[in-house]
């Protein structure tokens, strides 16, 4: 059909058909504007559906659910570890300990043992008392029979102890390796001791008896024995 025709028509069908044109027209431009944004979209990071989505998701709502979403993730999260202290080490154990100084208690085994468990009319107890140094290095002890005390109860009742009725100082240092045992031998008469050295001492009557070793706040194993 010949344009002139179109824009000769009495009808006004000439607008109609350039309305139409230019609606087309606007129609292509629309969709290729749609295509070029979301290839440039697609390139650049996730899509997004609008610029009503793009404001919100700037300025989001407060939104109850993702609120107590948010809150429960921050309760659950692991806590930072917090690094364990660094122990002390107390100055007399950061010191190094030199040969021939007073033994630590802390160093220090005591242990007792019995000849036998039952001992015939007449027959002394003996017993086996020993210290062994398990510090660094050889160190000095006081084994004398007041600091190093063999002691014999009946119950409550306190029988014999090598710590009464001692003459001079009743003192006895020792040198002490490392792992090497100190052992002294010891028999019971089998009579009281007192501390005021009286001659007239009784004499133990046949029963069960303990026997411990002592010093300091050191305690060996008790020794259960009977006199017949």
């Amino acid at each position: 059909m010949d344009p002139d025709t179109m824009r000769d028509g009495g009808d006004g069908g000439g607008d109609v058909y350039w309305r139409r044109r230019m609606s087309v027209l606007i129609a292509v431009l629309v969709v290729v504007a749609v295509v070029a944004w979301a290839c440039s979209s697609g390139s650049d990071g996730p899509q997004r559906s609008s610029s009503a989505d793009s404001s919100a998701s700037a300025t989001p709502a407060a939104d109850p659910l993702l609120a107590g979403l948010r809150t429960l993730a921050l309760g659950t999260a692991s806590p930072t570890p917090t690094p364990n202290p660094t122990p002390k080490t107390s100055a007399s154990s950061a010191r190094q300990k030199r040969p021939g100084e007073p033994c630590e208690e802390a160093d220090l085994v005591l242990s007792l043992q019995g000849k036998q468990e039952v001992y015939a009319a007449g027959a002394w107890p003996n017993f086996l008392v020993s210290l062994v140094n398990t510090g660094p290095v050889m160190c000095r002890a006081d084994v004398g029979p007041r600091a190093m005390e063999l002691r014999i109860t009946s119950g409550d009742d306190r029988i014999w102890s090598t710590s009464d009725c001692v003459s001079g100082a009743g003192g006895e240092v020792r040198e002490l390796q490392r792992g090497v045992p100190y052992v002294r031998s010891l028999d019971w008469d089998r009579r009281r001791s007192t501390t005021d050295c009286r001659a007239d001492r009784p004499t133990a009557l046949p029963g069960t008896y303990v026997a411990v070793a002592r010093m300091g706040r050191l305690k060996s194993h008790k020794g259960v024995f009977h006199l017949r």
